[in-house]
């Protein structure tokens, strides 16, 4: 039996007022005490996965986690919400470690968070054992796998504690598992194929961006322009980078701390926590250690270096924009990135190597390549992205570029590299070409060669960005082990002089939409007081400024300007918790704001659709009955909605009958007219609030704008047609076949 229904316990717990994709779905698979495998990427929702069952029972839900600081910032935020949370790990003192297992034995715990080496010693699974587990839920559930990137053998042992806890719920969750990894898993942990759920790869809201780093401190520079005082992460591999880039970061003023494993626990523990508290905006760190970061408004993430695959790459950058709001991801790249990579896979050897190579070898693919980012990226994953552009990635922003006659720059440059003896990299060939004097050109007598100060009409910089034109248009082959230059067969072509077309190298490098910067907030003097005032609350509680309001949330309160604790209470995020433990900190400064600016109009709520979502308890009168009984004599819920909807029900009495929102039946229907069957649309368009003519102004925006995603039609409308409504014209327009 449920202590509260899943609508009621997200708004009264987190504050929202309806689910983010598949989440809702996962949650009735765990209340219906069924095993699963959730993939959902970073900052799609996954934690609420778990976290709001553990709500709804009356048992203990137990939390794997490999990161002890991803734990405590978890932790934090659950106890900022109302909610009895706490860890066990080995950075606790005794006194602590104690006291939290008393609190376990009686009950007073709802989530527990540990790491696998906690969970696997005999003292806590005989702890486990003298209580009621509900729930066991394995994050970053990839660990499992020798196939994934950052396999863990003790993740592997998990298997024998599932089965040790057998009568608890085993939830696993990853935000990167591609179709072998996923197996794994599922064999692993003796779950059916039947309850894995893969939602969709796509965040929407981060800027994808690649580009061949030339002088990195100046790139990076360039790129926080854009940035100035936001949150980010910049990602290198090695621990001198990190240390290096951090000082050049802080001579130049701006406030930046590093972190990788060379540092003290204490430092690395100071350095996140300044981070979490906003106290410091930047944080450089090394990819191979990991940060565990959940902090919600970092608004961009930076990689200094190529990261080891693909996996890893998506893993980072999804510690963007996890509150929602716009985000961007810059990667810089060398080959010489790709010959580091590839000695260190080397050196560790052991099976797996091959296959870390293939995931080296796609993402150099990636960064190269000139389709749309995020098609490429979803492509990996198993998943089709429809769209002919994403709009949001720098391929697919920047404007078409005329080719222009590059032949004589590529047979200078494939000349020198034939008689310097096709040994050397592209920076020695490039000194070469303009006349360097430096010693490893001198040793070699290289500069009595007839290629020696042939190049000097182009810069070292633009010569770099020629030889990757040639690399990638196969003109000359680049090993991967010392980065030695060969010409190829399309080479020896140009060189007779066939005809080579590139880019122009003095055409300048793209540069970040402006599209995908944060919208300015509505009355930004409020909200920076907003800000200051989290801030404060923050330090004083010693937790993240984000486990006491999100930047979302913020934002919001500036722009609705609620004055009383209830409509505080309807503010996006906040729940009956941050109502009780908050109102009071927050609300005096929007008072007095309101009352020094009385010509500033709030933003007036948007009005609830037909199709809401807001929160309810199934009610169990004679038609919600009458469509449980037909959804459930069909063989899956997708049959089971499409039943009930073609005997007559509407889409808002399925929904309520189920307890879902609108907008999931409206999926369920969805699949079902993509596999053939057939609806009626007018049925469909009786539905809507809209009137006749705001229905034609809807089907007549999505010919325009394409019906792949909802935002743009979002934005079109200036958010005064909902997405229910939104999703309703398209079903309605898929269903006649337009």
């Amino acid at each position: 039996m449920l202590l509260l229904q899943p609508h009621e316990a997200l708004h009264k717990h987190f504050g929202f007022t309806d689910f983010l994709d598949g989440q809702e779905e996962v949650i009735s698979q765990i209340t219906s005490r069924r095993d699963g495998l959730v993939v959902m990427p970073t900052g799609g929702g996954k934690s609420l996965c778990f976290q709001l069952p553990a709500l709804l029972r009356a048992g203990l839900t137990v939390v794997v986690s490999p990161l002890i600081s991803l734990m405590q910032d978890q932790v934090d935020q659950l106890r900022e919400w109302g909610i009895s949370a706490a860890s066990l790990n080995s950075t606790l003192t005794y006194t602590v470690y104690s006291e939290t297992v008393s609190w376990i034995r009686h009950g007073r715990v709802k989530l527990l968070y540990m790491a696998p080496e906690t969970l696997l010693r005999p003292d806590t699974l005989d702890l486990l054992e003298q209580v009621n587990v509900d729930i066991l839920a394995i994050d970053e559930a990839h660990c499992i796998s020798s196939w994934g990137h950052d396999f863990r053998p003790e993740y592997r042992q998990l298997r024998a504690v599932r089965q040790r806890l057998s009568t608890a719920v085993c939830i696993a969750l990853t935000a990167t598992a591609t179709e072998r990894v996923r197996q794994d898993i599922l064999t692993t942990l003796d779950i059916a194929p039947e309850n894995e759920f893969v939602a969709s790869f796509d965040r929407p809201n981060l800027h994808l961006q690649a580009a061949l780093r030339q002088d990195g401190l100046a790139q990076i520079n360039t790129f926080l322009q854009d940035h100035p005082d936001e949150s980010g992460i910049i990602y290198c591999n090695t621990r001198k980078q990190v240390e290096t880039l951090t000082e050049q970061l802080q001579r130049q003023g701006l406030s930046v701390l590093p972190y990788h494993a060379g540092l003290s626990h204490n430092t690395r523990e100071h350095n996140q926590r300044q981070f979490s508290l906003d106290n410091v905006a930047i944080i450089v760190a090394t990819v191979a250690f990991g940060m565990g970061i959940d902090k919600s408004n970092v608004r961009f993430v930076i990689h200094y270096n190529l990261p080891k695959d693909v996996e890893s790459y998506y893993q980072e950058i999804g510690r963007a924009g996890r509150d929602g709001l716009p985000a961007n991801c810059l990667l810089l790249y060398t080959r010489q990135d790709m010959g580091t990579i590839h000695r260190l896979l080397e050196l560790d050897g052991g099976e797996n190597q091959r296959a870390a190579n293939l995931r080296l070898q796609a993402l150099w693919r990636y960064a190269e390549g000139h389709q749309c980012r995020r098609q490429a990226l979803l492509s990996y994953f198993g998943e089709t992205y429809t769209a002919e552009t994403c709009e949001n990635c720098d391929n697919c922003l920047q404007e078409d570029q005329s080719l222009t006659d590059l032949t004589v720059p590529a047979q200078k440059f494939l000349s020198c590299v034939v008689r310097t003896g096709q040994l050397f990299g592209v920076n020695h060939i490039i000194d070469v070409l303009r006349g360097s004097q430096s010693k490893k050109v001198l040793a070699r007598r290289h500069d009595k060669l007839s290629t020696y100060g042939i190049g000097l009409e182009f810069s070292k910089n633009q010569w770099q960005q020629l030889a990757h034109q040639f690399i990638q248009a196969g003109l000359l082959e680049q090993s991967a082990e010392h980065g030695g230059l060969s010409m190829t067969p399309e080479g020896f072509e140009v060189m007779r002089g066939k005809l080579f077309e590139g880019i122009d190298v003095a055409i300048p490098e793209p540069k970040v939409a402006a599209s995908t910067q944060p919208s300015a907030p509505q009355n930004p003097e409020l909200f920076a007081q907003l800000r200051a005032k989290r801030k404060a609350l923050a330090e004083a509680s010693n937790v993240p400024a984000f486990a006491i309001m999100n930047d979302r949330t913020l934002l919001e309160l500036a722009a609705k300007l609620p004055t009383t604790a209830v409509a505080f209470g309807q503010i996006h995020g906040i729940g009956e918790a941050k109502v009780a433990n908050y109102a009071a900190e927050f609300l005096p400064l929007i008072r007095a704001f309101r009352e020094a600016n009385p010509q500033v109009t709030p933003t007036a709520p948007a009005p609830k659709p037909a199709t809401t979502s807001a929160p309810r308890e199934r009610p169990r009168d004679e038609v919600s009955q009458a469509i449980q009984a037909i959804v459930g004599r069909q063989s899956g819920r997708t049959a089971g909605v499409w039943a009930a909807y073609q005997t007559g029900y509407a889409i808002q009495e399925i929904a309520t009958a189920l307890a879902f929102t609108g907008g999931t039946i409206m999926r369920h229907l969805e699949k079902q007219i993509t596999a053939g069957e057939r609806l009626d649309p007018e049925k469909l368009q009786s539905e809507s609030a809209l009137s006749a003519a705001q229905w034609d102004a809807v089907c007549a925006a999505f010919n325009e704008l394409g019906t792949e995603k909802l935002r743009p039609l979002f934005d079109h409308f200036e958010e005064q047609v909902s997405y229910d409504e939104l999703r309703l014209v398209r079903l309605a327009m898929l269903a006649s076949g337009e």
